[in-house]
């Protein structure tokens, strides 16, 4: 399949055969692409909480509306950042990099962040974002469904998987073989509202 096919044909779904597992393999591959996601900076900020411990995704799934796809997909991915990457040992996102861009570029790592709590959050949650949509077409590419979601209590979850004080959840992502396809597309807004050509 290629990359247009995937856009196309990416939808979310909601159901999911719960015998399903994906291969240790798959696993590494489909995480993997997702590690190729671009982020400002190279921060690479995300970190994909793997929730397999099926007692783990009950409780997740009742913090979840009782929403079925969170214990049905064969893969349950709490996409996360750490919001104080920009502060760990900055140097090594830019260790195989030229020094003289490894001089430009790591100092104003902290000259940018530095006291900008919006502009880390920001950053965070759109790197997660690219992170997640990259995720979705690289599963759609290997054959798999997936669902985005943010349909759940965000504090009990980050209670559930300890997250750290100094990281945040973006969303969470099913993903496994559908067993129900999607509604048609409930409406799509016209290329002429969408796209502003110069400026509103």
């Amino acid at each position: 399949m290629n990359t247009f096919e995937a856009i196309e044909q990416r939808r979310a779904i909601k159901h999911y055969d719960p015998a399903h597992r994906l291969t240790e393999a798959e696993l590494r591959q489909l995480l993997e692409l997702g590690m190729k996601s671009p982020t400002a900076f190279n921060l690479q900020h995300w970190r994909f909480v793997v929730v397999s411990d099926p007692a783990l995704r009950q409780q997740i799934r009742a913090a979840a509306w009782d929403q079925a796809h969170v214990t049905d997909a064969s893969l349950l991915v709490i996409l996360c950042a750490d919001l104080k990457a920009w502060e760990k040992q900055p140097a090594r996102y830019w260790s195989q990099a030229p020094q003289a861009v490894q001089d430009f570029l790591v100092p104003a790592i902290g000259g940018y962040y530095t006291g900008r709590e919006t502009v880390q959050r920001d950053e965070a949650m759109r790197s997660c974002g690219i992170a997640g949509q990259t995720l979705m077409l690289a599963a759609k590419a290997m054959g798999y469904d997936s669902c985005p979601m943010d349909g759940f209590d965000f504090d009990a979850v980050a209670k559930l998987i300890n997250l750290p004080a100094d990281h945040v959840i973006a969303f969470m992502l099913a993903v496994g073989k559908g067993t129900k396809p999607s509604w048609p597309r409930p409406g799509q807004l016209s290329y002429e509202e969408v796209v502003i050509p110069n400026r509103f």
